[in-house]
């Protein structure tokens, strides 16, 4: 079984400048697992909390958290759930963090609508909880997670920034525009500097397992059937997980500023900038298994949209970011690490 983290990402180099505390929420999560193990290498204190939900297999997180704990470098972990403010609050001051990068959500689309009031609970009150810990300690910065999906169903492609977003089609959406708009009005009121990140479906090893690489591949290896919703005609912009931490951490290295005319508030768009149809994904993973695969096509779900597409202009401009995996890559690289994981 292999337990080993990506290590092709390039991870911007903290020379020059004093290490950092970083506080990193969900950190036995996918994305924030990857972020803390970048930070790390790089020679930042990385502190990490995480409540491990039972909404996917704890033992897959629990396994995130053993390679951290292997790894070099300073780690400090505690399992403090976001929505108990005063362990929050606790846990803040002992440990200090001068930068926070905010990656703890309820996430799923679908679960969202069946689920309503967990989604707001924990990524809106508990938005307002770490927006509160920020304050109080004066960090630096605070990044957090939104999300492709605040687009709702938008046509105009590729999705800008300064395109409307006042139409969501999900709670999970409501919940991460309400995210930005929460972190704007503590930027004007307190001149808290934060950014917020609208991640475009995320992939790679360690992935999620609600997630489309990992249930189709699931599905593949067991011979079980693909369900492929709006007749597989859907549209994504696939985004590796090593050009995502890489984007984390070079925006986290350049917190907004204020000026008269706006508070140190940002927010952008993180994607490959490369739609892929969903048809060719299933194609790849296929090819990456070795088997081809079982599907069912059905119409399109409540909540979905038909295709995702980042404009990542601002991205490039005020940060230098650059997606340079492939998808033909990046599904290779998680089919591997599957295997390995799953000894299949």
């Amino acid at each position: 079984m292999v337990f080993a983290t990506s290590a092709s990402v390039a991870v911007p180099s903290c020379s020059g400048q004093p290490e950092m505390r970083v506080l990193v929420t969900g950190i036995a999560g996918f994305i924030g697992f990857h972020v803390a193990s970048a930070l790390m290498r790089r020679g930042d204190d990385v502190i990490g909390l995480d409540n491990l939900s039972p909404y996917y297999d704890v033992t897959l997180k629990q396994a995130r958290l053993a390679v951290l704990e292997k790894e070099a470098g300073s780690l400090k972990f505690e399992p403090v759930d976001i929505l108990d403010d005063v362990a929050l609050a606790s846990f803040c001051r002992e440990t200090k963090p001068e930068a926070i990068i905010h990656l703890a959500a309820q996430a799923g689309v679908r679960y969202s609508i069946e689920q309503p009031k967990d989604v707001i609970n924990i990524n809106v009150v508990g938005f307002t909880n770490i927006l509160e810990q920020a304050k109080q300690l004066g960090v630096s910065h605070l990044v957090y997670a939104s999300s492709s999906s605040v687009y709702g169903s938008n046509r105009k492609t590729p999705f800008s920034v300064d395109d409307n977003v006042d139409h969501p089609i999900s709670m999970y959406a409501a919940s991460k525009k309400a995210n930005e708009l929460m972190a704007h009005t503590y930027s004007h009121l307190f001149g808290l500097p934060t950014t917020g990140l609208r991640f475009f479906t995320v992939y790679g090893p360690w992935g999620r397992p609600d997630m489309s690489a990992f249930l189709f591949t699931r599905a593949i290896f067991e011979g079980t059937t693909i369900k492929l919703f709006n007749h597989g005609q859907h549209q994504r912009d696939f985004t590796y997980i090593d050009d995502i931490v890489g984007g984390v951490i070079r925006v986290l290295d350049g917190p907004p500023k204020a000026s008269e005319e706006s508070a140190p508030y940002r927010v952008y768009n993180i994607g490959n900038n490369r739609p892929v149809e969903l048809m060719y994904y299933v194609e790849l993973i296929e090819q990456a298994v070795g088997k081809k695969a079982k599907t069912e096509l059905l119409p399109m779900q409540p909540g979905d949209v038909q295709a995702t597409y980042a404009d990542i202009d601002a991205l490039i401009r005020d940060h230098g970011y650059r997606p340079d995996t492939p998808i033909e890559k990046g599904i290779a690289r998680f089919v591997e690490w599957y295997r390995d994981y799953y000894q299949s």
